[in-house]
């Protein structure tokens, strides 16, 4: 399967499925055009068709222990893998799982031939074949990775010309952010993706702009990004104000997100206001969330205070070097509400190990989606996932949540499921075991030469209808 760059999930080398009506049996039939990638060990021809029994391989080689892929996860919930004919495939669920097809579309799923990635004298880790629009051509680790032009590639345009259109894509692997914005405006590179801080302000206005100097030759695309800032509570932590739910909603009203994103992301990103679910993402909607209310928070800090006159309200925010100025507004902006905040600086690693293992009460977090399904933010939430079995950091737990949850899994209909989302988020909105910071943006720079490259709410980068003049 692939994604489109709204992220519906498409045909790629299946040419139709079909799902039971206990959403628990996929049949998938392929097409017969599809080769892989040249190579010597395929005999005279140098090539061969793909067929079902190279995706029965492939997949049950994604989660044979002994191959201890890190993209193994994707079919935790298969109970079986059968090629049923050369161009059939049968894969059996253990359970529902509505997103299924979208974990299909991860690279993780891609086809590969048996006979090359077993044979002893290749190594097929540095000498890769597949079957996508470009195959290796040359890499030397840490420097220059070379892909060429596939011209037995399946796909054509709509004027029925065969993809892609570059004859070549040269990745360069260079040691900082710094490095390779320099050698992008220098003209040796044809594309970055991201925002550093180390040259946001050289590129972007503060509202978010091109800079006029580089408006001549430089194009900018940006767009909503499968990535939700926050700051997460342990709910089952030591006792403190945190506990109590009055302190969390007052902390979520306590500052402007409008303004953080302004000043310290150059309008990258959208306010959070709306729930865990990201825009970009089917189940997002206008939920009542939190907004800059500063009289609200101070009320409800009062409130705690009136019922517990022996504790100061402090508390202490677990962060990394590369948020630290987060941290900070937001320490001033809540110092205005009466509450005492400290910040806690720690090494990446250090960080995850702590909130993995419920040491911090309160840290900063974010979560990219994997896959373009709702439930995968909403796993967040669910009592069954505590960490760090799960990805439940703030261990929150809800009887209406794992109930409306469980219902998700069962509801093949997209508009319903859809619903059922929207209603848990609006319970974690109520509930306030996490303080939502901002919907992050995709953005990506180009030549004024480069067309066709697209963009899309995962960053996945097709190259596949990009051309340069």
């Amino acid at each position: 399967m692939q994604l489109d760059d709204s992220l519906h999930v498409q045909a790629d080398i299946a040419k139709s499925w079909n799902i039971s009506n206990n959403g628990t049996s996929y049949d998938f039939t392929l097409k017969s055009d599809v080769y892989f990638h040249k190579h010597q060990l395929f005999g005279k021809d140098s090539t061969r068709k793909v067929t079902a029994q190279d995706f029965e391989y492939s997949l049950n080689r994604l989660i044979d222990a002994k191959t201890a892929s890190p993209g193994g996860w994707i079919l935790q919930n298969v109970s079986s893998i059968k090629a049923t004919t050369d161009s059939t495939l049968n894969i059996t669920l253990s359970k529902p799982f509505p997103a299924f097809l979208g974990l299909l579309s991860m690279k993780y799923a891609s086809v590969v031939p048996k006979e090359i990635v077993e044979n002893k004298n290749v190594a097929f880790r540095s000498q890769p074949i597949g079957t996508g629009p470009f195959q290796f051509k040359l890499w030397e680790e840490n420097v220059k990775l070379v892909l060429r032009k596939n011209n037995n590639y399946h796909e054509f345009d709509h004027t029925g010309q065969r993809l892609p259109y570059l004859e070549a894509v040269a990745i360069t692997f260079l040691p900082d952010k710094q490095s390779s914005f320099l050698q992008f405006i220098q003209g040796k590179l044809d594309f970055i993706s991201g925002l550093d801080p180390s040259y946001k302000d050289e590129i972007l206005t503060q509202t978010g702009a091109l800079q006029p100097k580089h408006a001549q030759n430089v194009q900018m695309i940006s767009g909503p990004y499968l990535n939700t800032e926050y700051l997460g509570f342990a709910m089952d932590g030591a006792d403190s104000p945190l506990k109590d739910k009055r302190i969390r909603q007052a902390l979520n009203y306590g500052f402007d997100r409008q303004l953080l994103l302004t000043y310290l992301r150059n309008g990258m990103g959208t306010p959070a206001t709306s729930g865990i679910i990201p825009k970009g993402l089917p189940g997002f909607g206008n939920l009542k969330g939190y907004d800059y209310h500063p009289e609200k928070a101070k009320t409800l800090i009062a409130a705690y205070k009136k019922d517990h006159p022996t504790k100061t309200v402090t508390i202490q925010l677990s962060t990394n070097a590369s948020y630290v100025d987060i941290a900070e507004f937001l320490q001033r902006e809540w110092q205005k509400i009466g509450i005492d905040c400290k910040i806690d600086v720690s090494p990446p690693a250090t960080l995850r190990q702590s909130i993995a293992t419920g040491k911090v009460p309160f840290f900063r977090a974010s979560w990219i989606a994997d896959y373009p399904d709702a439930e995968n933010y909403l796993s967040l939430f669910s009592s069954l996932n505590f960490a760090p079995n799960g990805p439940n950091y703030t261990h929150f737990k809800n009887k209406d949540f794992d109930a409306l949850y469980q219902r998700s899994f069962t509801e093949t209909e997209p508009e319903k499921r859809e619903a059922l989302y929207r209603e848990m988020d609006q319970l974690i909105i109520d509930e306030s075991p996490i303080i939502l910071l901002y919907y992050d943006k995709v953005i990506r720079f180009t030549g004024k030469n480069v067309t066709g490259l697209g963009i899309n709410p995962l960053n996945l980068l097709q190259l596949k209808r990009t051309k340069k003049q």
